[in-house]
């Protein structure tokens, strides 16, 4: 077996807000629409899916109870990205810092509340 990539599936209550976050405040672009239930969302040769429910993804208060995270996107300038970010009115959860595994990040939330990290190695 060849496993060429994986994409993760994010749940979204309105899945119109969730594509312009993505592809607005973060550069995705889409790669499919299906009847605006199922959308694949492209970053370069990353993919991801946002999948549309009628409730609130619970995992999004288990992910801010628990420090964990619903995505890693790793990028190649998190201080140029938090500055983009902020200016189009992204709030921070966590500004610019570096950890003890030789990354440095940025933590924010999309427009669901789901968790995103955005790093680059040191």
């Amino acid at each position: 077996m060849n496993i060429t990539g994986i994409a993760p599936q994010l749940r979204t209550t309105d899945i119109g807000a969730s594509i312009d976050f993505y592809t607005r405040k973060l550069g995705f672009v889409v790669e499919f629409n299906y009847e605006d239930f199922y959308v694949g969302l492209r970053a370069g040769n990353q993919l991801i899916h946002l999948k549309h429910v009628d409730e609130k993804d619970p995992s999004i208060d288990y992910v801010d109870e628990g420090g964990h995270l619903h995505l890693y996107l790793q990028t190649t300038d998190v201080a140029a990205a938090a500055v983009r970010l902020k200016s189009l009115g992204v709030p921070l959860v966590e500004d610019v810092h570096e950890t003890p595994w030789r990354t440095r990040e940025i933590v924010i939330r999309d427009d669901q509340g789901h968790t995103l990290y955005l790093g680059e190695s040191l």
